[in-house]
């Protein structure tokens, strides 16, 4: 029997309270079954952002769409985890990446550590929460052969980013057969999520490619549309491209941004 579908929203910026609390309920409303927050400076502060909408929601669950794991040291990380668990009544989500952007390391006054030395320290954390929080889902995303590993040995949840590299048919399969040889005997538990980076707007069917050229800036117009992570199409179209996504790659998790939370509420109408 396929898996059911869950879909997640991210959330990047803040205006107040009442206007978050707002915005959260109606994402719950729209059907979405996660809420996320990125980690980023310049961005809100996860923790305390997602407690403020557990406080305002009653069924959708909250998370983080990926701490960078270098920011926290394990023990205070679980501290923060075990908190937001309780107040969100069971809700939370904790979402880990290695982190990438040297310039945030070196504005947090931090060191930044080679790619290897990222991953394994997040696998580090990884492995504590685990310990010290077992009932809390661990969703981990990258596209790296290592950071992979990590995820399809430590994580519930595998996040599946990155743009396609050229020399490759069909990279979003490969990558998926890589996370199915490295997870071994437990791949069956896991779920795939892919983050939507792109989804038309209107009845055009067309959709604003420039968050995905954001990630893949030299590949042409043509070449993004046809990344697994842009949907073109009517409501129905989109729904029926994430059924072929189930069926082909076991794909049932897929997150979009607030800014496509809207138009993304009729795919979902469509798959329930």
């Amino acid at each position: 029997m396929a898996k059911e579908f869950r879909f997640g929203v991210g959330i990047r910026s803040v205006k107040s309270t009442a206007a978050l609390q707002q915005k959260a309920r109606r994402l719950e409303g729209f059907g979405f079954d996660v809420l996320y927050v990125p980690d980023h400076l310049g961005a809100p502060a996860p923790f305390l952002t997602l407690t403020a909408i557990a406080l305002a929601t009653t069924t959708i669950r909250v998370g983080t769409y990926v701490l960078n794991a270098c920011f926290y040291k394990p023990a205070l990380l679980a501290r923060d985890v075990a908190e937001l668990d309780v107040l969100s009544g069971g809700r939370l989500e904790v979402g880990l990446g290695a982190g990438y952007a040297r310039e945030e390391f070196e504005a947090a006054e931090l060191p930044y550590p080679s790619a290897g030395r990222r991953v394994d320290y997040l696998e580090h954390v990884t492995t504590y929460l685990k310990k010290h929080h077992p009932s809390v889902p661990i969703l981990i995303a990258g596209n790296g052969d290592r950071l992979l590993t990590v995820a399809a040995r430590h994580a519930d949840i595998v996040g599946l980013t990155g743009a396609n590299p050229r020399a490759i048919v069909d990279p979003l399969a490969e990558r998926i057969e890589f996370v199915r040889n490295a997870a071994g005997d437990r791949f069956a538990d896991l779920e795939l999520n892919l983050a939507i980076t792109a989804v038309p707007a209107d009845n055009s069917g067309i959709p604003d490619l420039s968050l995905t050229r954001r990630y893949a800036p030299t590949l042409s117009h043509e070449e993004l549309l046809a990344m697994p992570s842009v949907l073109t199409g009517s409501p129905r179209d989109m729904a029926d491209t994430l059924r072929g996504y189930r069926e082909t790659y076991g794909l049932t998790s897929f997150t979009v941004q607030d800014g496509h939370a809207e138009s993304f509420a009729k795919v979902i109408a469509e798959l329930r």
